[in-house]
């Protein structure tokens, strides 16, 4: 049993993320103008200055941090020993001072103080200074800590890498891990979480000004696919992105706090570059498109960057963004392709994505609702009263494009592009039927966040679509 003290790092060992980054972030989701004229002070002043700045600007509320349990077993198990802990750290000391009294079993705190930048080398000579060569246990996740596990008695590794495994032991007398890496199939699926894969599907209406002009020409299905691929890229990048601005609230979310970066089973720090990859995938498959399609690429983009940024936290706008974002994808197929959209299309798809955005909002106020809370729900801009609206504006906007429907069935335009046009009446009362059952379904709090999501998993959603297929099939034969 050992009578040493036991020092643990912050960042990525006591809790799952990065709080420079963090604070970095939640100030570019606030003020993005003061983080920028934050930024010059890295170079005119050091890091440490920055970070003193930086914490000034925007602290970070240590209950929203995800903490490494693994990492709180060993303090635990050091005090019961009648150890004492202490948390050295590269952060600020305003930030390590916060989850110290935070989590409340703290000796005491070492940190970066505005002029020492308390990390690797540095860290190591203070803790030498404070305790002597060989005279604590060091806890750390990166190769930041190597010189200080050379200084350290038991050296506790979190979850390393092989590489930085190998050079903990090299460095270490006495080495431990705490943790392990997931295998490279769970690594690809939570970046697959990530990257919301799954919802890609959205992008498939890409195709619909296809489908709309029944034009089964091989290039411009070959365009429509390429739009698809560079429209999923650019998608992923937002939602890297917006899950990375809205950390602090998707951690108090019930359901969003299982999100790979929320919970910490993802680096933050990884993301910025994959963003970066994403979106240049992205422009070099628009560049082979036509001009229109990047236009409406570089619109989508600002505009999700607009929702995730403020949109998503002002009532009506939001809702209003999120169907133009589903609208976008149509004009995009439209732009990949060259094939001109119908009045009739553009209204059908303003009124039923109007309706399925505010129902993913209707869902998500409704159990904040059930769960008995009466503040508006974090992140949104809506209030408990604001439910019965929704639930009207969703009700009969869905209806609306029910409408719009039956009035394009009974135009004098279908006969142009179907010789059975009344087999396409077959499609109404399937739309009215499934508008209808979603919008009982988000009532009674069965309905996950993302209706089109849902559509696309539901079986009696894909019966719906595959019996107005086969309307739209015998009305085209």
């Amino acid at each position: 049993m050992s009578d040493l003290p036991l020092v643990l790092d912050l960042d990525g060992t006591l809790v799952r993320t990065d709080t420079l980054v963090e604070a970095a972030l939640r100030l570019a989701a606030r003020n993005p103008f003061t983080l920028l004229k934050l930024l010059p002070t890295l170079v005119s002043s050091g890091r440490a200055a920055f970070k003193r700045r930086l914490a000034q600007a925007q602290s970070i509320e240590p209950d929203t941090l995800v903490y490494n349990q693994d990492v709180l077993a060993l303090a635990d198990a050091a005090r019961a020993e009648g150890r004492h802990v202490y948390l050295c750290t590269a952060a600020d000391a305003g930030m390590a001072e916060a989850v110290a009294a935070h989590l409340g079993f703290f000796r005491a705190v070492f940190a970066s103080d505005g002029t020492l930048n308390l990390k690797g080398s540095a860290k190591a000579r203070f803790l030498v200074a404070h305790f002597g060569t060989h005279a604590f246990d060091y806890a750390g996740d990166a190769s930041a800590d190597v010189p200080v596990w050379r200084e350290a008695a038991t050296s506790y590794v979190v979850a390393p890498s092989p590489a930085l495994k190998l050079r903990a032991q090299a460095a270490s007398t006495r080495l431990e891990v705490l943790g392990t890496r997931p295998s490279l199939p769970k690594r690809v699926h939570v970046w697959s979480r990530a990257l919301r894969v799954h919802q890609w599907a959205k992008n498939i209406l890409v195709f619909v000004p296809v489908l709309a002009a029944h034009n089964t020409n091989p290039h411009t299905l070959v365009a429509a696919a390429a739009g698809f691929v560079a429209f999923s890229l650019c998608a992923s990048s937002v939602y890297l992105l917006n899950d990375l601005l809205d950390l602090p609230h998707d951690r108090r979310h019930p359901t969003k706090r299982r999100r790979p970066f929320a919970s910490g089973a993802l680096d933050i720090t990884q993301a910025p570059p994959l963003i970066a990859v994403c979106l240049l995938a992205a422009v070099a498959i628009g560049l082979l498109l036509p001009g229109n399609f990047l236009a409406m690429l570089a619109i989508y983009y600002v505009c999700t960057l607009a929702y995730s940024l403020g949109l998503k936290r002002k009532p009506v706008w939001d809702v209003m963004m999120l169907a133009g974002l589903y609208t976008l994808r149509v004009f995009a197929g439209s732009a990949a392709t060259g094939i001109p959209l119908s009045p009739w299309l553009l209204a059908f798809s303003m009124f039923l994505f109007f309706s399925l955005a505010v129902v993913k909002r209707q869902t998500e106020l409704g159990q904040h609702v059930r769960e008995g809370r009466t503040e508006k729900i974090s992140g949104r801009g809506y209030l408990p009263e604001d439910l019965d609206m929704l639930r009207s504006m969703a009700a009969s906007s869905g209806i609306m494009a029910v409408l719009v429907l039956a009035l394009y069935v009974n135009s004098p335009d279908v006969t142009e592009l179907y010789h059975r046009p009344a087999a396409l009446w077959a499609i109404c009362p399937m739309l009215l039927f499934w508008v209808s059952r979603v919008l009982m379904l988000s009532n009674r709090g069965l309905m996950p966040d993302d209706p089109v999501v849902f559509a696309l998993r539901d079986r009696v959603s894909l019966g719906v679509g595959a019996v107005a297929l086969a309307a739209f099939v015998l009305g085209a034969l």
